[in-house]
């Protein structure tokens, strides 16, 4: 009688662990919807998507200017309360960086969260956003990063404690919160600055990421969208970007377009902070982004600033 009740309750582990690494088997793009962009980008369009998207100020050292911008190399450390994420090369480099992805590749890291050989990434790569990017607009991206130096050098492995360190459960996590909904949805009758502000700031820019609080689980609230939060890396907050009570509301959409242009607030103080990488990205896209970005900003509910 023990005897079947141990097999009985073997076959049961097995049974819930086979059901749960079907679970979390990664979910890839369709390879059809790929094909149809595949052929190839605009490397000059690609260069506007490298600084929307944010990519040297993870991925290029620290302060990087000029042209070090474009050195993926990787190796920052992101210290949050799940532990230190370390930043990839995301180079040129055919072993230590991404230089031998192919764009599908490329394609499923950032709106998938997939690895090419299949693993999840953690959520601080901001895939939650891009998973909002176009296609074609990651086609140029592609095309751009394939002009972009190679550095040598793998950057060290993240280090988590359990259960976060268990990569499988991402999957979990993905699909509670991984969508391409728009976190503010606007009618067709929308202006088109607004819509392209909208992609911008909710897809590439990823502007949620750091402007949003977010739960237990670390997923953005877009119930309290842009409202400002504390800084992942826990010390000071990141403000409020909506009209709401301790946000933007007094200033126009050309006082935000300046500031994203020149780094000036409209009573004269100058970006700082993490945000001054962010705004340097930001200048290098065209005046019709930014006004768009503003238009956007402007257009979404006001919220009062959002505690912890």
């Amino acid at each position: 009688m023990i005897g079947k009740l141990v097999v009985t309750a073997a076959a049961l582990v097995l049974a819930a662990g086979g059901g749960f690494w079907l679970l979390t088997e990664p979910e890839r793009l369709d390879p059809g919807s790929l094909a149809a962009v595949e052929a190839g980008g605009d490397v000059e369009a690609g260069r506007i998507v490298f600084f929307a998207a944010g990519c040297s100020s993870c991925h290029a050292a620290e302060k990087a200017k000029g042209d070090d911008r474009f050195l993926l190399g990787g190796g920052r450390e992101m210290k949050t309360e799940f532990g230190t994420f370390v930043v990839p090369n995301i180079s040129q480099h055919p072993t230590d960086g991404i230089g031998s992805w192919s764009f599908a590749d490329l394609a499923n890291a950032m709106k998938r969260g997939v690895s090419p050989d299949g693993r999840h990434y953690y959520p601080a790569f901001p895939y939650a956003s891009y998973a909002r990017m176009e296609l074609g607009d990651i086609a140029d991206l592609y095309a751009f990063l394939k002009t972009l130096p190679a550095v040598e050098g793998r950057a060290g492995p993240s280090r988590l404690a359990f259960p976060y360190s268990f990569r499988r459960g991402v999957a979990l996590w993905k699909k509670l919160n991984l969508s391409e909904e728009p976190a503010i949805a606007f009618g067709e009758d929308a202006p088109d600055p607004v819509r392209r502000g909208a992609y911008l700031v909710e897809g590439p820019g990823h502007c949620g990421e750091c402007h949003t609080p977010r739960g237990p689980d670390g997923a953005m609230d877009t119930s309290r969208w842009l409202a400002g939060a504390p800084a992942l890396e826990g010390q000071g907050r990141v403000p409020n970007i909506t009209s709401g009570e301790g946000g933007l509301g007094s200033w126009s959409e050309s006082d935000i377009a300046y500031y994203l242009e020149t780094g000036f607030t409209p009573d004269y103080d100058s970006v700082g902070g993490a945000m001054a990488e962010v705004q340097a990205n930001l200048a290098e896209l065209p005046a019709g982004d930014r006004a768009a970005i503003a238009a956007y900003l402007k257009a979404i509910p006001p919220q009062a600033s959002a505690g912890r």
